[in-house]
C-alpha cells in the first residue's frame, strides 16, 4: 500500500509543477527540510486576516469547504503526508490529547494524500475525533494558504487556529518539516478561544 501512495504522491508532484503557483512570499525562508530551504507556492497567509475559503474531499470523494463549518472554531492541522512518522504523531495528538479537551472545536488534518489513503490510516490508527481531509485533487488549500512545497506536490506542516468567524486567530508554520508542531502553543491559544 506504501507503494501504491509514494507512486500517487509522485504523480501528483508531477502535476502539481504542471500547475504554475505564485511562490509564498509571506513565508519564504522560514521552512527547511535538512537545514534546506524549501519554497512554497500559493498565496499565503497571516494572523488576523479573513480565513481563505478552500474546497478539498473526505474520503468519500465528497468535496468539503470551510464554509460548510460556519459558526465553528476549527484547528487545521497541515502535515505532508499520514505515511510518515512525524504526520502520524502529529494526527495521533491531535485526535487524542486536543480534541479530548477541546471537544467544542472542530479538528481537521489536511494533506495531499489521497482520500483512499487517509481512509486506511484512519481506519488503522483509530482516528475518529480528527476529520481528514485531502488537497490532492483540486489543490486548492496548498495555494490558498500558501503551504505547496515546491517540486514535492506536498504540503508543508502547519497549524492553524480560526475562531468561529473563520478569522485566522493563529498560525505555526514548522519551520523544520522534520519536526512536530508546538503543541502547548496550539493548547494555550485555543483555552482563549
Amino acid at each position: 500500500m506504501l507503494k501504491v501512495s509514494i507512486i500517487a504522491t509522485s504523480l501528483f508532484a508531477m502535476s502539481v509543477s504542471a500547475y504554475t503557483l505564485p511562490e509564498n512570499k509571506i513565508d519564504s525562508g522560514k521552512v527547511y527540510a535538512q537545514e534546506k530551504p524549501i519554497t512554497l507556492l500559493g498565496q499565503g497567509v497571516t494572523e488576523g486576516q479573513q480565513a481563505p475559503d478552500f474546497k478539498v474531499v473526505n474520503d468519500a470523494f465528497v468535496p468539503v469547504k470551510l464554509s460548510d463549518f460556519q459558526g465553528k472554531a476549527i484547528v487545521i492541522s497541515v502535515v505532508p503526508s499520514l505515511d510518515t512518522g512525524i504526520c502520524s504523531l502529529q494526527t495521533k495528538h491531535f485526535n487524542e490529547q486536543v480534541a479530548k479537551t477541546f471537544s467544542n472545536i472542530e479538528m481537521l488534518t489536511i494533506s495531499a494524500d489521497l482520500p483512499f489513503a487517509q481512509k486506511r490510516f484512519c481506519k488503522q490508527e483509530n482516528i475518529d475525533k480528527v476529520v481528514t481531509l485531502s488537497d490532492s485533487v483540486w489543490r486548492n488549500f496548498g495555494e490558498n494558504y500558501g503551504l505547496y512545497i515546491k517540486d514535492m506536490g506536498l504540503l508543508s506542516r502547519a497549524v492553524f487556529i480560526l475562531n468561529k468567524d473563520h478569522k485566522i486567530v493563529y498560525k505555526q508554520l514548522v519551520k523544520n518539516l522534520a519536526t512536530e508542531p508546538d503543541y502547548s502553543q496550539v493548547v494555550d491559544k485555543l483555552k482563549t478561544l
